[in-house]
């Protein structure tokens, strides 16, 4: 082992460290992936340094010269990491100390705990951002789609059963709100990762004459133009809140992808024909010739239950943990590290599978022209004509029992046999059962109307840019 390799805090230990413990106890494996964060902040912690005469001006530009080339190596790939320095921050510190002889300096007024408090802010941050650049993305392209397919016309479904006919478009436009709202909570979780903890220190903060605010400023951590630090110094160290809020918005994504998967993946079968997937996107079987298979939506429904064992692990984690940091807490970084990296490409791959998705338009209107989709319709033309709902449902109820048995359609009944469940009715019930005035009567706020459909994709196009 290295002489200076535990130098952070190995002068009251007679012995160095076991070389299992430093193999159990080392994280730069996963958390070198912070490198440029902790150079960034380790840069403004220099400067505040300076700005507050504990180090000298050029001292602070010495290291920071010296941080940026180091990651100027760690980007090439050219940097050697070496796990018995425990982590990503003595990595990088050991390694500017032999460069920069007034490196020694840099640590002073902060913790490992406060500094990689600080590291994964700006990781969430930055992740935060990527994550509602892709979600962007794939709304973009959902939009699209049910542009594409405007004219699309296909049965709803409830209990996965043919309810009521929607458009494709409309359809679509349901999975854009549903990524909306992910979209809204990755604000919210930037939000709450934009608190600087910097200068909390490993519990109590510091004697030393330092200056948090300009340094929250430095790192960006800013609401208005004013610097948001942390208001203690305990929970600044022990708070993994953003842990939880990124881990959670990541799993809430993850389940509306999967829906929206499981959706394709239904369509795709034999059985329904919807839609045809791009054949970029889809396998064949090593044993079946004729098999075409929806692996990237299966994918992206498998990957759902790994974003939420990401977030449930990250509450278990916390669950029983007493103030402050605790070695546990080490264990929260490989789950959101594991999020952002299997949501971005998630998101990627329903971008371009949105880009690649083509719809049968007959085979969707075929499974949309049977007439009991409209039945509510007719137990809404009953009620105008003046029979309360309850009434009028039960009446259809009895004219669908009655299709049933004479093994017609129920459009196709005698008039008769309408009058005789509904006295109220007149000869118009019939063009209850025509589709164009089913969308026709739809068009109101939310509704599948063609044109409020058309309207809701212009606002979204010009939302998404």
């Amino acid at each position: 082992m290295k002489k200076d390799a535990q130098a952070s805090w190995g002068g009251r230990f007679k012995e160095p460290p076991a070389k299992l413990m430093l193999k159990f106890g080392e994280s730069v494996s996963f958390d070198s992936k912070l490198a440029r964060f902790d150079a960034f902040a380790s840069k403004a912690h220099a400067k505040m340094l300076a700005r507050s005469g504990i180090i000298k001006e050029s001292e602070a530009k010495k290291i920071c010269d010296g941080l940026d080339g180091i990651i100027s190596e760690v980007e090439s790939g050219k940097f050697k990491w070496d796990t018995a320095l425990e982590d990503v921050h003595m990595n990088i510190e050991q390694a500017l100390t032999k460069r920069v002889k007034c490196a020694s300096k840099l640590h002073a007024a902060r913790s490992r705990n406060d500094q990689v408090a600080t590291d994964m802010r700006l990781f969430f941050k930055f992740a935060c951002s990527e994550l509602s650049g892709k979600l962007e993305r794939a709304m973009k392209s959902l939009v699209e789609l049910a542009e594409r397919n405007s004219d699309v016309v296909m049965p709803g479904y409830t209990h996965m059963q043919r309810a009521q006919p929607v458009s494709a478009a409309h359809w679509i436009l349901a999975w854009v709100e549903m990524l909306s709202r992910d979209m809204e909570r990755f604000g919210f979780a930037y939000q709450g990762a934009n608190v600087c903890p910097i200068g909390s220190g490993a519990i109590a903060g510091t004697t030393l004459p330092t200056d948090r605010i300009y340094e929250a400023k430095l790192l960006g951590f800013t609401d208005e133009g004013g610097a948001c630090v942390t208001q203690n110094s305990m929970d600044a160290v022990s708070d993994r809140d953003p842990f939880l809020e990124f881990a959670f918005a990541c799993a809430a994504c993850g389940t509306h992808l999967s829906r929206i998967a499981e959706d394709a993946i239904i369509w795709n079968t034999s059985e329904f024909g919807f839609v045809k997937l791009p054949d970029a996107f889809t396998t064949g079987s090593s044993l079946m010739p004729q098999k075409k298979n929806p692996d990237a939506f299966e994918l992206l429904r498998g990957k759902s239950a790994r974003l939420i064992g990401n977030m449930s692990s990250l509450f278990s984690l916390v669950k029983g943990l007493p103030l402050t940091y605790d070695r546990d807490l080490q264990e929260d970084k490989p789950p959101v590290f594991d999020s952002f990296e299997q949501l971005s490409i998630c998101l990627d791959v329903l971008a371009e599978m949105a880009e690649g998705m083509e719809f049968d338009k007959k085979r969707c209107l075929e499974a949309a022209s049977d007439p009991l989709l409209l039945a509510t319709d007719l137990a809404d033309y009953f009620v105008v004509l003046g029979v309360p709902f309850r009434e009028a449902h039960h009446m259809v109820g009895k004219l669908v029992a009655i299709s049933e048995a004479k093994k017609v359609p129920i459009n196709k009944l005698s008039d008769s046999d309408v009058l005789k469940i509904c006295p109220k009715a007149d000869k118009g019930w019939r063009g209850v059962f025509d589709l164009k005035r089913a969308f026709e009567m739809r068009e109101k706020i939310g509704m599948p109307g063609r044109k409020t459909v058309a309207d809701k994709i212009a606002s979204w196009k010009k939302i998404l840019g």
